[in-house]
């Protein structure tokens, strides 16, 4: 299998479901949007998108499984060799309100290992692409993480807990180190697009804690491949399906983690 064209392909799946959300944003009526759980939303944009790419992806590898948020392909089924980790609407709060920053992202699992991950972020049309050993591109240009040496030179992402609380307090400790430590926090909305700009240098790291695989798998392969860093919290266990995400430049990711040990537990 060429992965390298596979990943082209995906790209263009995931540039066609965007051109739908696009379409879609001129008109939206934020009376069709539903509630799946506290503060979480869902749309008839989201599971059109996830249809779109599911059907998209299905032609282009008939035998592999599927993880998806809005369960458009059934329930998450993990393949043996191959299975895509779909987000359809990446900052679907952004999208309903009208903020210009949300994402389509599509990964493809071989075995255990991520081998392609892509993200299209749609109002900048910006495509996202990277391939397991082969570099990370952003609209066919290499990219690579910054160079920034110290937390104190980095602008660092987040993403704010929406419904479970629990670990709120420990969040917020954190939260008032970096501020205090960094150049600045930013919180975007989409962990999908905040990943990508660690991989392409606008931010130096992303952390965040109650995460998705499909938030996040596409984004973990653009970091490293970038030359990137990701890994948990405190250990450098799987971040795609463990729920909590440190993503930076590599230079940066020990201090980033001795915060947080401050605080995690």
């Amino acid at each position: 299998m060429d992965l390298t064209q596979l990943s082209h392909q995906v790209a263009e799946v995931a540039r066609r479901a965007g051109q739908f959300i696009r379409q879609e944003a001129a008109n939206f009526d934020r009376g069709r949007v539903e509630n799946k759980g506290l503060h979480d939303m869902v749309s008839y944009v989201d599971q059109e998108s996830e249809r779109i790419v599911v059907a998209g992806l299905r032609e282009l590898l008939p035998e592999a499984g599927f993880i998806t948020e809005e369960g458009t392909a059934g329930a998450p089924n993990r393949s043996e060799e191959f299975t895509w980790i779909i987000d359809p609407l990446d900052g679907t709060t952004n999208f309903i309100h009208g903020l210009p920053v949300y994402s389509v992202s599509i990964a493809l699992m071989q075995g255990q290992e991520l081998v392609i991950g892509v993200v299209y972020e749609i109002n900048q049309d910006e495509t996202f692409r990277a391939v397991r050993g082969g570099g990370a591109f952003a609209n066919e240009k290499p990219i690579r993480v910054s160079d920034a040496p110290t937390l104190s030179k980095s602008l660092v992402a987040t993403g704010f807990p929406y419904s479970n609380f629990n670990r709120i307090d420990p969040y917020l400790g954190m939260l008032k180190e970096f501020m205090r430590e960094t150049n600045g926090v930013r919180r975007v909305g989409s962990a999908a697009i905040d990943l990508a700009w660690v991989a392409a240098g606008r931010f130096e790291a992303f952390f965040e804690f109650n995460i998705n695989s499909y938030d996040v798998a596409a984004g973990v392969l653009l970091v490293r491949e970038a030359g990137g860093r990701v890994t948990q919290f405190l250990e450098d266990g799987d971040p795609v399906f463990n729920r909590e995400i440190i993503a930076s430049n590599g230079h940066v990711h020990d201090e980033m983690q001795n915060i947080v040990r401050q605080f995690w537990s």
